[in-house]
């Protein structure tokens, strides 16, 4: 039982991820309002591929829900009814949610696969949640962590509803964000603790506390790069694909994003370094500084090259990568420090006399 709960765990986080990159891609290609209501694509649970399949059709059976263009506004058909040959608007209601109607068949997919990625994350994360009651006599944190990662996916979906019903409202986006990089440490945290054997890493409480600073500042980098996103969303608004235009007026949490990337990389030169010289065994601090040397890359790409193709796609998911990797080391380091710490106060109690030198 504990194996099937450790591969659905970690098939979850495998698609999670890959939410998170498809998620990069809506955004790099400006699909975010390709299905422009929620849960479904213009009424459809499989979308339509061409602008002709939004537009009245008289003689047409028409089921509730469906959506459709009309002089650049959305209609909702009210209930399922079949059409005469003008349109009768007592058969729709206006969509009121945002006034964005449009549509690119390639926007709409982009985002239609973003939205089946999520919902395939979520089987597995339902099924790890009923074995984890497997759990309860020896770890009740892991059937609680799963609960709680179902009841994070819910809400990320939510959270996806009102980002569309905002017409991307940015800080919604921000929210969004953050919230899958929980789901990520949830689930990173159920793999570990449903664990048989744990590799021996020297404890250090000194690196541990310095790692969580890490994680502190990759959390920041990450909502602070997410706002410099959104600037660059408002300007592709104001002057297109204009790519050389785009960060021609930084904001502030341009520069303190940038300035925070040297501090980020510091850090964790100075962590690589401790566990180099101390011997602590933390082996994936070395996937750690290369996601950062790869970050700081795409960074630079990105500002001094215009912005070339696939550069903030992998600016984003490398981090959120960067992010898992520091968060498993943390896991690691903290169960080192804990499992000495049980064995110093067991010897204590076994030979008190010996540990205060009488």
């Amino acid at each position: 039982m504990k194996k099937h709960f450790r591969t659905l765990a970690k098939t979850a986080l495998v698609l999670v991820y890959l939410v998170i990159i498809a998620g990069a891609v809506v955004r790099m290609t400006g699909s975010g309002m390709g299905c422009p209501d929620w849960p479904k694509c213009f009424g459809y649970y499989i979308p339509p591929t061409q602008a002709s399949d939004l537009e009245f059709k008289p003689n047409h059976n028409y089921k509730k829900g469906i959506v459709i263009i009309k002089e650049e506004g959305l209609l909702v058909a009210k209930n399922e009814f079949t059409s005469s040959n003008a349109l009768n608007l007592n058969n729709w209601k206006p969509y009121e949610a945002h006034d964005y109607a449009s549509f690119n068949a390639t926007h709409t997919w982009v985002e239609y696969i973003n939205r089946l990625f999520g919902a395939l994350s979520g089987i597995p994360i339902l099924i790890f949640a009923f074995l984890s009651f497997w759990f309860w006599r020896k770890n009740k944190w892991i059937t609680i962590l799963s609960i709680l990662t179902v009841f994070g996916m819910a809400f990320q979906a939510w959270l996806g509803k009102t980002v569309v019903d905002s017409n991307l409202a940015p800080y919604k986006i921000t929210i969004h964000m953050v919230m899958a990089l929980v789901i990520v440490g949830f689930i990173l945290y159920l793999i570990f603790a449903s664990k048989s054997t744990f590799k021996a890493h020297v404890p250090d409480s000194t690196f541990k506390n310095a790692l969580l600073f890490a994680l502190v500042l990759t959390l920041i980098q990450v909502v602070l790069g997410t706002q410099v996103r959104e600037h660059v969303d408002e300007q592709i608004k104001a002057v297109g694909y204009v790519k050389v235009l785009w960060l021609q007026n930084p904001t502030l949490e341009f520069y303190l994003h940038r300035t925070f990337s040297l501090v980020v990389f510091v850090v964790n030169a100075w962590l690589l370094f401790r566990n180099k010289v101390l011997n602590l065994g933390y082996r994936k601090m070395n996937l750690v500084m290369l996601c950062i040397i790869f970050e700081v890359l795409t960074g630079i790409a990105m500002y001094y090259f215009d912005f070339p193709f696939l550069s903030q796609t992998l600016h984003l998911v490398i981090a959120t990568i960067l992010f898992g990797i520091q968060f498993y080391v943390y896991l690691e380091n903290r169960k080192d420090f804990i499992h000495n710490l049980e064995n110093n106060t067991q010897e204590i109690v076994s030979s008190p006399t010996k540990k205060i030198g009488l």
